[in-house]
């Protein structure tokens, strides 16, 4: 894996090891240097890992002492090293007798071609570092001179610790390698701490490792995994499908639509069975609330649950109410853990009062409504608790398992991250429906794997093995903010931004403000990338691709008829491979991105990042002519008897948009359509307040409502206010 973009050979302390297949063989340089061939073999074989410490003494003079250890923990030869350039005879316990010198030097002042080439911008800049070590004959018998240079290269794309050799054998035999070894970040937990005389060794992670070793068996780790995915088809059974499918119902369900949705007199809406419904809802359904304003009577619900009525004795909620919420309100179920409940419906119910209770607000409706509901607590379904948070404990244990304890190669992690979290969103905490419609999810699915292996190939794959010799560290950079990311919509529920375009940012309280502080906190990230990526050498890289992707995007935004719509996912995509550098904010961020990425994924789908205005407005008013009322608060006749009362609107004025008629609806359900102009209140309860709102149809299908004109029981009639409803 990648060094770090700040370290240089200033300062080159750490834990390296060395890579064989980036390297060249030397099995010929040992022979020459007198090693025997079994020793060679061993060598071979072994993993050698360099603990490096670079520092200066108290006159100034810098120093690198080098202990090398093979596999198995058992250690090799140690090399102390002074920047003097002064010859030290050494005993070494692999070469025998040598002698040695080192210093730091300039590149262009070394004589061999081969120890110049390939050096980063930054090796060249702040010197490499100059070994030079020879037998000393006389004692040990063998002739020759090694002469070594170390810095930092790009090694296939990737900054490494480089040594390149110079071999001259006792012959005059002349052999060049180049050794490359791949860093391991010094754990926190292994580090030292000195303050005056007292002295404090950490040691925790390779105690750690070692302690678990037993339990690293790839035999192990297959057990794990069967028994993970029988234990979450047990938790998804348990969810889902031991309580009867049609009492299953999500935090939205309602038995009515907006406006005029459920056709005249609300015929497509009105239910033809009245008996008693029992129910089940999931949790978190308080937090589920209106995408955009929904009117009451002459009231709006903005961006809360909607909630009509409950206020009365009974309990007794207006029809397009969210069950679920209603239920949560009426103490029915713990939004925590949802519940189960009993639905019994009631027709033509007047005077929806509003309550405040359980961290809900209601709103009154003071007029009549065609159906309503009040509920009652369930005694006859079982396994009503909601399991998203069980499950949720069971996937963050199982990958703590894996960081921790059985720690499978740096792939495998990366999966299990993936599909871990992908279907904890499709089945745990954002499923798009209750139940998940499973196909939907495994046609999601399929895009997401190629999607994540192009994220392991630019990122992830640079940076997780770093931190291989790190478990614990790992697993906290990992797990914690991947985790943030998955539950985005849990981590972001009470912000009062839902999403990133411009009529949701100045239609919102508080979300510009949002969209501020969130951009200095990205802001501040992206800095601290490009700050690593400069120092890498990579920075015109990452600049030029990414200039032409912000300039791709700017093309598409001017498609006509289209509009630019950054998807969350699309973000964790985009800003993931600038987290491609081995370092501890590298690998918080690139967890959260994943973790945002299947969010946005398998909540929503992969939405196109080019939507026309329909696909973004949801519910919201269309932008379309709206029509007006004749009769106002001046020449409405107050005197004349209630039941003889019309109500007029004025006629189409321009035809060339298709209008050809008119909805009307009162008190919230659609009472007329048609051309004609005026409606008669004779079939309207008498002494209650009404609400008229009134749309343009072309060919039956209506625009924008206007606001509600209200006609009180004392005969004052107040006009709508501007603008749709």
């Amino acid at each position: 894996m990648a060094a770090p973009a700040d370290m240089t050979t200033l300062d080159i302390s750490g834990e390296y090891v060395m890579n064989k297949a980036q390297s060249d063989p030397h099995d010929e340089i040992l022979r020459l240097q007198g090693i025997s061939w079994l020793t060679r073999n061993v060598i071979k074989l072994a993993t050698i890992t360099l603990y490096v410490k670079h520092y200066k003494d108290a006159e100034g003079i810098e120093h690198i002492d080098v202990q090398s250890v093979g596999t198995g923990g058992f250690k090799g030869n140690k090399e102390e090293r002074t920047f003097d350039w002064q010859p030290r005879e050494v005993s070494d316990p692999l070469f025998g007798p040598v002698v040695g010198k080192s210093r730091r030097t300039k590149i262009e002042a070394v004589d061999k071609e081969w120890l110049k080439e390939g050096w980063t911008q930054d090796t060249i800049e702040h010197d490499a570092v100059e070994s030079y070590v020879e037998s000393d004959t006389p004692k040990s018998g063998t002739s020759w001179v090694g002469h070594q240079i170390w810095g930092f290269a790009e090694i296939e794309g990737v900054r490494k610790h480089v040594r390149r050799v110079h071999f001259t054998g006792p012959k005059g035999e002349e052999i060049t390698a180049r050794l490359v070894y791949d860093y391991h970040p010094t754990p926190l937990l292994n580090r030292s701490i000195n303050r005056g005389r007292l002295s404090l060794h950490l040691n925790l992670e390779n105690i750690f490792l070692r302690i678990t070793r037993p339990f690293t068996s790839p035999w192990l780790l297959l057990l794990l995994c069967a028994g993970y995915i029988v234990s979450f088809a047990f938790f998804t059974r348990a969810q889902y499908y031991l309580t009867p499918s049609a009492s299953l119902i999500s935090c939205t369900a309602t038995y009515w639509l907006a406006n005029d949705q459920c056709g005249l007199n609300g015929q497509s809406c009105i239910p033809t069975n009245t008996s008693a419904f029992d129910f089940r809802c999931p949790a978190q359904c308080k937090d589920v609330t209106l995408a955009n304003p929904r009117t009451i009577g002459a009231g709006q619900l903005d961006h809360v649950p909607l909630i009509v009525g409950g206020g009365d004795g009974n309990k007794t909620y207006r029809g397009d109410s969210f069950i679920c919420a209603a239920a949560v309100q009426a103490g029915i179920i713990d939004d925590h853990k949802g519940g189960c409940g009993t639905l019994q419906l009631v027709s033509n119910f007047t005077d929806f009062l509003p309550l405040s209770s359980n961290g809900l607000t209601s709103i009154g409706f003071p007029s009549v409504f065609p159906v309503s509901f009040q509920l009652d607590p369930n005694e006859s379904l079982s396994h009503c608790t909601d399991m998203r948070n069980a499950g949720l404990a069971f996937n963050i244990l199982a990958l703590f398992a894996l960081f921790l304890i059985l720690r499978p190669k740096p792939i495998i992690l990366f999966w299990s991250l993936v599909c871990v979290g992908f279907w904890h969103v499709t089945i745990f905490s954002q499923p798009q429906d209750f139940p998940p419609p499973l196909d939907v999810a495994f046609s999601i699915f399929l895009p997401v794997l190629f999607i994540s292996y192009g994220l392991w190939r630019l990122a992830f794959r640079f940076v997780l093995p770093a931190f291989s010799k790190a478990p614990i560290e790992r697993a906290v950079w990992y797990i914690g903010p991947f985790w943030v990311g998955v539950l985005w919509n849990i981590v972001t529920a009470h912000i009062p931004l839902d999403r990133l375009t411009s009529s949701d940012i100045k239609g919102r309280n508080g979300a510009l403000t949002v969209v501020i502080i969130g951009s200095i906190v990205v802001l501040i990230v992206i800095v601290n990338q490009l700050r690593i990526a400069r120092k890498t050498g990579w920075l015109p890289h990452y600049f030029g691709w990414y200039v032409v992707g912000g300039l791709t995007a700017l093309v598409l935004s001017q498609l006509p008829g289209l509009q630019l719509r950054l998807h969350h996912y699309i973000f964790g995509i985009v800003l993931m491979p600038a987290t491609a550098f081995p370092t501890r904010a590298s690998a918080v961020c690139q967890a959260f991105l994943l973790g945002l990425f299947l969010n946005g994924a398998a909540a929503f789908g992969l939405d196109s990042i080019l939507q026309t205005a329909a696909d973004l407005r949801r519910d919201a008013p269309l932008g379309s002519d709206l029509p007006s009322f004749m009769t106002n608060a001046t020449n409405y006749n107050s005197s004349i008897p209630f039941l003889n009362q019309t109500i007029f609107w004025n006629a189409i004025t321009d035809t060339d948009d298709g209008w050809d008629g008119f909805a009307l609806l009162v008190d919230d359900v659609e009472r007329y359509t048609g051309a004609a102009l005026n409606f008669s209140l004779a079939a309207l309860a008498e002494g209650i307040p009404h609400f008229f709102r009134l749309a343009l149809q072309s060919q039956g299908v209506s625009g924008d409502f206007t606001k509600a004109a209200t006609l009180w029981p004392n005969g004052t009639w107040v006009d709508p206010l501007p603008g749709p409803s």
